[in-house]
């Protein structure tokens, strides 16, 4: 017969072990975050840029000044720091950054902005922050949005093939910061030394077109496109191109022949791309008349 003590230790052992089992089957939870993570990239010329960071809400709160206050470092975002990333060197506002991975932080002030490249130190906020980790600091003025943001964004404008403007906005305050990097003395020697090399395939268009658009050596550009129209008969598109280069080179006589000759070739086809080339090349010549 079993002892009552006996009785009470396997009962108690058997709604533990009950316990657990209901324990273990419940099923896993997820919750929204409070500040999502997210990921923005973009390249700038030849230059890979990666933003990471946490995205924070007003809520209905005062953003700055208030919930971030003034004058004090911040971690760009939520939770851990914020990263940004080159691959290759770059200018921020004008300041040098050898390429690789860094903490972004700032300083909001309601009046101007320091933005601090920062080692990449992976930590949570900016409670450990420490200025003899600072790459670089430099300064950046904010402008003022006429639409609130309810939640932190960090993206990339203003596309060139050497510049971009990196935007801090939230609330109502836009931080632009300059982002430059230099292609040319890297892709322009690659160019002479591929269109040297009497290969087959050339980049006739795309090596005319970047000569074009970055004031280089005109002459190369129109020798090249017209190798591109002569391995593209009909390419009436590449005829405005060479029109464009002429004028920019200043042969107005030219290039108003030349766009003559595309809209001849554009008037052959048929569709939406006609109406374009005719009435790019008409432009063209409107405004060289």
């Amino acid at each position: 017969m079993i002892s009552s003590s006996i009785r009470t230790g396997l009962i108690a052992l058997c709604s533990l072990c009950l316990g657990t089992a209901v324990f273990a089957q419940a099923p896993k939870l997820e919750f929204p975050a409070a500040s999502p993570a997210a990921s923005v990239t973009q390249r700038v010329g030849l230059t890979d840029i990666q933003v990471n960071y946490s995205r924070p809400g007003a809520k209905g709160r005062v953003v700055f000044g208030a919930l971030v206050p003034y004058d004090h470092v911040w971690r760009t975002g939520a939770n851990t720091a914020t990263k940004v990333s080159f691959s290759t060197p770059v200018k921020l506002n004008g300041t040098a950054i050898p390429a690789g991975t860094y903490e972004l932080f700032t300083i909001p002030g309601k009046d101007e902005w320091t933005v601090i490249i920062h080692k990449n130190m992976s930590q949570w906020g900016a409670y450990a922050y420490d200025p003899k980790n600072d790459v670089a600091r430099f300064k950046a003025q904010p402008a003022a949005l006429t639409t609130g943001l309810e939640t932190l964004s960090i993206s990339f404008n203003d596309l060139r093939d050497e510049s971009a403007t990196l935007n801090i906005a939230w609330e109502k305050v836009r931080v632009p910061v300059a982002i430059t990097v230099d292609v040319k003395s890297t892709l322009v020697p690659q160019i002479e030394a591929v269109m040297a090399s009497g290969g087959e395939k050339l980049p006739y268009v795309d090596a005319a077109m970047y000569y074009l658009a970055n004031d280089l050596d005109l002459k190369k550009a129109a020798a090249w496109m017209d190798a591109g129209i002569a391995a593209n008969p009909g390419a009436f598109y590449l005829v405005y191109r060479k029109a464009l280069i002429l004028e920019k080179m200043g042969d107005k006589a030219g290039a108003i022949a030349t766009a003559r000759k595309s809209i001849e070739g554009a008037n052959a086809a048929s569709g939406a791309i006609k109406d374009e080339y005719v009435a790019l090349n008409e432009a063209l010549i409107n405004r060289l008349k």
